[in-house]
């Protein structure tokens, strides 16, 4: 009698720990395509803003609930706007994840002259801007430091690295879809620097601008 009514106990127990498991997966995979997802920054586009080897997360809900495979949004709450940090599918290659600054925004004219970004014909604010190269490159090398006007077309954002001299951004491949935006950078949850090989205490826990 007693094995007979231990080994149902047994296998309810075994049910119990599979079912937990199976709804803390389903949990976290909700709240990576849905609430908040993790990224490592794997480049120096964004310096200063953003290091090699910080660890941030992204707020995946502030433009909207999406359809994690089409990009449409079914719930709408608002649009990037300018000054954004904002993770999106590099539209060369959507398999990619790329990171930058929203300058302009739809129907925003974009035009730089000598390093100077200029929207709507109004000089923009780089105090979060780097500039490593003091050459200026003419507009007929390329739209490095010299770009004709743009228009940001419809449900499209045009963005830049922080890292002016260094970031392959809007200046050189265009605009970015809406509908390829995942969030929106807000916090290092951590940050490790390779090259000393230490943490950088100071910015975990610091909110992203």
């Amino acid at each position: 009698m007693t094995e007979e009514t231990s080994q149902p106990k047994r296998k309810s127990t075994i049910r119990e720990y599979i079912e937990a498991i199976l709804i803390a997966l389903l949990l976290a995979l909700f709240i990576r395509t849905f609430v908040v997802q993790a990224f490592k920054i794997p480049s120096g586009s964004m310096l200063n803003t953003l290091l090699i080897g910080d660890h941030i997360l992204v707020n995946k809900f502030i433009y909207g609930i999406k359809d994690p495979f089409s990009g449409n949004t079914w719930i709408p709450v608002k649009k990037p706007g300018r000054g954004d940090v904002v993770v999106f599918k590099y539209p060369l290659n959507p398999s990619q994840d790329y990171i930058k600054r929203v300058i302009g925004t739809e129907g925003d004219q974009i035009e730089i002259k000598n390093k100077k970004v200029y929207v709507n014909g109004e000089p923009q604010d780089d105090s979060y801007a780097i500039f490593l190269d003091s050459k200026i490159l003419p507009a007929g090398v390329q739209g490095r430091d010299n770009m004709g006007l743009k228009t940001v077309p419809a449900n499209s954002l045009f963005v830049m690295g922080d890292n002016r001299d260094n970031s392959y951004d809007s200046r050189f491949w265009n605009f970015v879809d809406l509908k390829a935006v995942k969030g929106k950078a807000f916090i290092f949850y951590w940050s490790w620097d390779k090259k000393n090989f230490s943490v950088r205490w100071n910015r975990i826990g610091h909110l992203i601008h």
